[in-house]
């Protein structure tokens, strides 16, 4: 019998060069690849299986669609298993049958039945396709045969209710990056080992996926520490023991104090919003900086956020000599001229310990010089968060261009651009959207996915930035505080529902701790 790993509650994330030496791991520890091979067969039949027997017909007619590598035998093994079940079984090859090596001959001999080639597969005389036809480790765009055949795959999955089984990933999909070689199928479900890879859970991956199922094949967790994974699925596991924890003798001032530079008059709501959620997410103290007509309409709203007068960068840099307030978050609402830019230059004053959020505006302003940036960041002396959406990444892209042009990587993933950021700045990098990705300068990273699609609202940005400076202001490491707020903002979207605002969020921050933290 399978055994099947709740996906969501595992941490790390796998390359396809990654899997391949947990592979070669498990192996020379003395777990034959066959074994291997067999159990990954047997959990993409069981996985075929509850998908084609609720289907119409009283014997599910199944396509196994088989490639020339690992992936293949992998199908193969499926085919064989699946028709000792009593389904109607037909396995289709790409290529020479004969030139297939290593356990993918031995799966491939183990078939008794036919193997027809790919090129007579007509998806109108099945119920169901189990596509093994390319792994995540594909390195180029499908062409040719293969081509053809996933747009004949995809055309037969949206016309009929048929259903397609994925095996490690749809064929087509980069595995690392999360993006189609040209074409790629569009699975129910596909059917991964040991651990998900960033293909899975980046988009398009995600999409294109399906219902993620993760089987346990016989690879050993100790195996990890000789991987050295460094990219990790964001929730609870990867950070939920540096969150922040309210002590029996803590005091609001042991919870640290956030400040939060708020922008001119009539722009003011996207500071409150940051600033409340701060102080949901628990920092002990959040004050509001700004000018005398800003502080006016903030007085109106706020009650348990204070107040401090700020007219221009020298007015911050003031109230920044007291270094108790240990967190800063700029740019909501700031806006983009001279007296913005001089309170970013004044946020940035080297202070040692203190965290720094540069968001929205303050991100327009910091983006046409990064190496500028660099030194500053390096001079400041404390951790620093860049939040952008992809608009606002697209403003780094001048010198970002240079690094692509002679990355070795194929795909410019969006997993890519974060680190290259977080590397060319030193500074924690939160790429907003579907698939947040949060980077760091030391190649650490983390991918947040199923986030509700009613965060995409106005000023739901502004309380993530929030979230972000109060948690760094209780002591929370920039990775884990960046990447925690990400999964937390999520849960809180998922609380306040449909047809959330973002005034919404902070309210829902309060349900989604007890999430994990009781």
């Amino acid at each position: 019998m399978t055994e099947w790993t709740n996906w969501r509650r595992t941490r790390e994330l796998l390359t396809p060069t990654e899997m391949a030496r947990a592979d070669a791991a498990a192996i020379a520890a003395g777990m034959p690849g066959r074994d291997l091979m067999e159990r990954a067969g047997a959990a993409v039949a069981d996985e075929a299986a509850q998908l084609a027997l609720p289907l119409s017909r009283a014997t599910p007619r199944v396509a196994v669609l088989c490639g020339p590598g690992n992936n293949g035998g992998d199908g193969y093994v499926a085919a064989r298993l699946l028709a000792a079940r009593g389904l109607a079984v037909r396995v289709f090859g790409l290529g020479d049958r004969a030139r297939l090596a290593g356990d993918a001959a031995w799966a491939a001999s183990e078939w008794r039945g036919p193997v027809s080639s790919l090129r007579d597969y007509a998806p109108e005389s099945f119920d169901l396709v189990v596509d093994a036809l390319f792994g995540a480790g594909l390195s180029r765009d499908l062409d040719g045969e293969a081509r053809d055949i996933v747009l004949r795959v995809n055309a037969w999955r949206r016309a009929s209710r048929g259903k397609v089984v994925a095996v490690d990933v749809p064929s087509g999909l980069d595995g690392a990056a999360g993006q189609a070689r040209g074409v790629a199928i569009e699975a129910d479900s596909s059917v991964t080992f040991f651990r998900l890879k960033p293909g899975h859970v980046l988009s398009p991956g995600r999409q294109l996926c399906g219902d993620l199922r993760l089987a346990q094949i016989g690879i050993g967790p100790e195996v990890l520490a000789q991987v050295g994974p460094a990219t990790f699925l964001n929730g609870p596991a990867l950070w939920g023991s540096a969150l922040p924890r309210l002590r029996m003798d803590g005091h609001k001032y042991s919870r640290g104090h956030a400040l939060v530079v708020s922008g001119p008059a009539s722009h003011t709501g996207a500071a409150r919003l940051s600033a409340c959620a701060a102080a949901r997410i628990r920092a002990g103290l959040v004050t509001v900086a700004g000018s005398a007509g800003a502080l006016a309409e903030h007085a109106a709203h706020l009650t348990a956020i204070m107040l401090a007068p700020c007219a221009d960068g020298a007015d911050l840099a003031s109230i920044l000599a007291d270094g108790r307030k240990n967190a800063v978050v700029i740019g909501p609402g700031l806006g983009l001229g001279a007296t913005a830019l001089a309170l970013v230059a004044a946020a940035l004053t080297p202070a040692a310990g203190r965290g720094l959020v540069l968001d929205a505006d303050a991100l327009t302003l910091v983006a046409n010089d990064v190496d500028a940036l660099r030194t500053r960041i390096q001079a400041f002396g404390g951790p620093v968060v860049l939040t952008p959406h992809e608009g606002e990444f697209a403003r780094f892209s001048k010198y970002l261009s240079r690094e692509v042009e002679s990355d070795s990587q194929p795909l410019d993933s969006k997993l890519s651009r974060a680190r290259k950021l977080a590397s060319a700045t030193g500074a924690i990098v939160l790429l907003k959207g579907p698939d947040t990705v949060v980077a760091a300068p030391d190649g650490r990273a983390s991918i947040a996915t199923e986030l509700p699609r009613d965060l995409a609202t106005a000023g739901s940005g502004d309380v993530l930035a929030g979230m972000i400076g109060g948690l760094l202001a209780q002591g929370m490491p920039a990775f884990e505080a960046a990447s925690a707020a990400v999964w937390l903002h999520g849960r809180a979207g998922d609380i306040a529902g449909r047809g959330l605002t973002a005034d919404d969020l902070p309210g829902a921050l309060a349900q989604a701790l007890l999430t994990v933290d009781g």
